[in-house]
């Protein structure tokens, strides 16, 4: 009875490579491609429209108003937001340089505060 099932595992387990090699023109294998999806005129033209309006700030200036958060510790977290819907994932900063650190979600800024 053990090796009648063995030979049907053996024929299962060679139906599943097959399938798994099967050449990538074989309709059962396609594969849906991304490739075009976004139109890279529509992205430039918008671009351009936007940094013609000059009565926005960039996300950039926008984030450059905000000061540098102080911080007891060598290490901050940001979240990006106190509403985890809103944040990012958590990022944690070392301090140890004397330039603000600069986080890699948000752009918000850290230094640490060395008056404790």
């Amino acid at each position: 009875m053990a090796a009648i099932g063995g030979k049907r595992g053996l024929g299962m387990a060679s139906n599943l490579l097959k399938t798994l090699i099967r050449p990538s023109n074989s309709p059962s294998s396609r594969c849906r491609s991304l490739s075009g999806a976004v139109d890279t005129e529509v992205v430039t033209s918008h671009t351009a429209k936007w940094m013609q309006d000059t009565s926005k700030k960039s996300p950039m200036e926008l984030i450059n108003e905000y000061p540098p958060i102080r911080v007891h510790g060598r290490i901050a977290a940001c979240e990006g937001d106190s509403n985890p819907a809103l944040g990012h994932p958590i990022e944690f900063i070392c301090l140890d340089l004397d330039k603000p650190a600069v986080c890699k979600y948000c752009g918000l800024r850290y230094v640490q505060d060395h008056s404790h």
